[in-house]
C-alpha cells in the first residue's frame, strides 16, 4: 500500500488541449496585467502612489 487510499488522478484529463490551454493563458495574462495597471493607476490618482515613488525613487 501506498499510503494515497488508492485514489488515482490522471492529471491529462483534466487539462484543456495545448492551443486551448495558451488562449486560456493570454487571456489570463492580459487580464491580470489591465488589473495591475489599473491599480498602479488608482494608486497615484488618490496619493497612494507618492509613498511608492518615494520608495523608488528617493
Amino acid at each position: 500500500m501506498s499510503g494515497d487510499g488508492g485514489v488515482r488522478i490522471n492529471h491529462s484529463e483534466l487539462e484543456a488541449d495545448g492551443e486551448a490551454a495558451d488562449y486560456g493563458l493570454e487571456k489570463r495574462n492580459r487580464r491580470v496585467r489591465a488589473t495591475a495597471w489599473v491599480v498602479i493607476g488608482a494608486l497615484l490618482i488618490t496619493g497612494g502612489g507618492a509613498t511608492v515613488l518615494t520608495l523608488l525613487f528617493g
